[in-house]
């Protein structure tokens, strides 16, 4: 499989909210996560993050990823995913009432390959902006 297919296949099923339960399988063992984003900054796995992410699902189960390019360099074992996120809050997941807000929020996966496995992915976000949206700050 080429590395700009395993991006695809494991972008979609994480912000398809499968969680690590299905997204290992494209990943090596103790694959790391990272970003400069206050609502994530705690999560340093890849299996936390798709966790999480598996967990935007409950109060926001319109949520879906458009998925806007996909660029590959095969001389660093990288691929680039430009996606946008759009979901609104219309479920009570015991944080608050629903806000009914809608987000539509750009970000950006950096995924380093070691062979034909993820090994770590970095995440560009702009959560402030995200979560402004919708009416969680």
């Amino acid at each position: 499989m080429s590395m700009k297919q395993t991006a695809r296949d494991f972008c979609e099923a994480c912000d398809g909210g499968k969680g690590w339960e299905v997204c290992r399988q494209w990943c090596s063992d103790g694959a790391t996560f990272s970003v400069q984003a206050d609502a994530l900054t705690e999560l340093t796995t890849l299996a936390s993050y798709t966790d999480w992410a598996k967990g935007l699902l409950t109060p926001m189960p319109d949520a879906r990823a458009e998925f806007k390019s996909i660029a590959v360099d095969d001389d660093t074992n990288r691929a680039l995913v430009y996606g946008v996120f759009h979901a609104s809050h219309t479920v009570d997941a015991g944080n608050g009432e629903p806000t009914g807000n809608s987000v539509s929020s750009d970000y950006v996966y950096v995924l380093d390959f070691d062979g034909p496995k993820i090994t770590h992915m970095t995440k560009i976000w702009n959560d402030g902006h995200a979560l402004a949206q919708l009416g969680w700050t």
